[in-house]
């Protein structure tokens, strides 16, 4: 089963990183990514698909219009079983503390270090032991 993530990031190459890191996995169809530039963007996504494929969002903090964390709570007021993973350039405790406050399951810092959240994955979406 594959497995559908929404990567939501106002920076165009946050696209491209992710399709690079991810080419095996994409290409295995371990993994699907969607792709959002906004909170709003993010928000039709996860409305167009009733259920939500979506799995797991995957949401820089700062963006212009709905920060992240604004959108964090709106997908746990309406989707509660999508995990959510928060993505900033400011890994301070007072960020990390309301993101874990939100019901954001971790909050990964930039740069990303792809080769941990590729091993980190499966635990956080559960089908780890």
């Amino acid at each position: 089963m594959t497995i559908r993530i929404l990567m939501v990031d106002d920076e165009p190459d946050a696209q491209e990183l992710f399709r690079q890191n991810f080419r095996k996995e994409i290409r295995n169809s371990t993994y699907a990514f969607e792709f959002a530039m906004s909170g709003e963007e993010a928000l039709n996504v996860l409305n167009g698909q009733q259920p939500p494929e979506v799995v797991m969002v995957l949401s820089d903090i700062n963006m212009p219009g709905m920060s992240g964390l604004e959108l964090l709570a709106k997908v746990r007021e309406k989707w509660s079983q999508v995990s959510v993973l928060m993505v900033t350039a400011y890994g301070d405790e007072a960020t990390e503390t309301r993101a874990r406050d939100l019901g954001a399951e971790s909050l990964l810092t930039k740069p990303i270090d792809f080769e941990r959240l590729k091993r980190d994955l499966p635990l956080l979406l559960g089908e780890g032991t």
